[in-house]
């Protein structure tokens, strides 16, 4: 049963791949890392939806989880540039959502994404970079690290002491290798990590993908 019916836009998945114990402490009980060539990886995304005849910017941070051999999405953060959709969101869902001043403009085939938590009480986030799609769109091959990171169709949150777990439904990610320039990127140090190096990078949905959310449920 769909819940939300909603698009994502001009998504830019940026990856650190870190050791999996680092990860595991920041995951609540009941979630086992998931890894890819023994690594974990975390996610900055950045992306436009459009949900109720709205669209604004939004940015999470994410990792790679499995729940009784299930395959899924963590978030430690997903901000919105949308006041109303972060409190319904929090409210129907129980993700942990927070406000900020985002932004994203598309110039000669790259997106500048500009964004500011503003969160209150919220630790502060900053994160601005340029990104494009460098290279032809093509479905991840099953196996790959790409497949890995996008293809993923239930995430997991915890609320009231216990775990929850939700759908998405949508056509299979066509990503595109990507360039980006990252001027600014505090979102991992804001929930604890410590991320170095050059992201592993891919550029999906310029022309938008559609999906479907249903409601979350105990696990």
């Amino acid at each position: 049963m769909s819940l939300l019916s909603l698009s994502w836009r001009d998504v830019c998945f940026l990856h650190w791949d870190l050791d999996p114990d680092v990860v595991a402490a920041r995951l609540p009980d009941g979630l086992d890392v998931d890894t890819c060539d023994g690594r974990a990886w975390l996610g900055v995304v950045p992306l436009e939806i459009t949900a109720g005849g709205r669209s604004f910017a939004e940015l999470n941070l994410r990792t790679y989880v499995r729940r009784d051999g299930e395959p899924g999405v963590y978030f430690f953060s997903l901000d919105a540039a949308d006041p109303a959709a972060v409190a319904a969101a929090r409210a129907a869902y129980g993700l942990p959502y927070y406000r900020a001043e985002a932004g994203l403009r598309e110039r000669d085939g790259a997106v500048r994404f500009d964004h500011r938590r503003t969160h209150p009480d919220a630790a502060p986030a900053r994160f601005r970079a340029t990104y494009a799609p460098d290279g032809e769109r093509s479905e991840a091959a099953p196996g790959s690290l790409a497949a890995f990171l996008v293809e993923r169709y239930r995430y997991y949150l915890e609320r009231g002491g216990r775990l929850w777990a939700g759908d998405v439904d949508h056509a299979p990610w066509r990503p595109a290798p990507a360039t980006a320039t990252v001027a600014s990127n505090t979102l991992p140090a804001a929930a604890g990590f410590d991320v170095r190096g050059d992201p592993h990078l891919l550029y999906a949905a310029h022309d938008g993908m559609r999906v479907e959310a249903g409601p979350v449920r105990p696990v």
